[in-house]
């Protein structure tokens, strides 16, 4: 079955892009396992970012997984991937069984709670190709998530739940931006992992 045109998991985006949610995916409780083995056995740092030449080091913190030691720079800093571990592995699995595809690399994020977020922003870097496609799994606290056209501005937003599954491909990070926004309902920590291809390596 094409996953890009079945009427289970419509698109969400009215034009210009693919976005599709899955919802759960696993079980409450099996959410709540992986929440805990990916707390403790994720090797987590603050993320930083260059902005207006200052470096900035935020609450959030971060990781980044592959296949082999990729390269990947957003905000003009430079990550390096780590090896896959046995519970990643397992996500990945998972994720890759319920699309029909693969991935080869995951950024994994922590936000401790509602008041840190993400500002707007797409997934357009080069390494990712034109067309990306990007798998998303939440587990810990709800969260809304939003997008943007970035010509007409309309908006489309959903709550992501635990153990949950969205999935943006096509033109959605070229034409779309997307972003986690802070919340003061959400007390507890939420991880996201975003399962996606680099296609392209970085040159030094």
């Amino acid at each position: 079955m094409d996953l890009f045109s079945t009427e289970q998991y419509p698109n969400l985006l009215p034009v210009d892009g693919e976005v599709r949610y899955y919802g759960p995916v696993m079980s409450s409780k099996e959410a709540e396992t992986y929440f805990q083995l990916l707390m403790d056995g994720i090797a987590w740092e603050h993320d930083q970012a260059i902005i207006f030449g200052k470096l900035i080091t935020t609450k959030r913190k971060i990781a980044w997984y592959g296949d082999t030691d990729f390269s990947y720079t957003y905000s003009k800093i430079t990550k390096t991937a780590l090896p896959w571990t046995p519970v990643l592995l397992d996500l990945k699995k998972r994720v890759e069984t319920t699309l029909n595809t693969t991935f080869n690399s995951c950024l994994i994020n922590l936000y401790h709670s509602g008041s840190e977020g993400m500002a707007w922003h797409s997934d357009a870097e080069k390494t990712l190709g034109e067309e990306p496609t990007i798998a998303s799994l939440s587990f810990g606290a709800e969260r809304k998530f939003a997008f943007k056209h970035k010509e007409t501005k309309q908006t489309v937003s959903l709550i992501l739940e635990k153990g949950s599954l969205l999935l943006m491909a096509g033109k959605c990070q070229q034409h779309w931006l997307h972003r986690l926004p802070p919340t003061k309902k959400a007390f507890a920590p939420r991880i996201n992992l975003t399962f996606r291809n680099i296609v392209s390596l970085e040159k030094p």
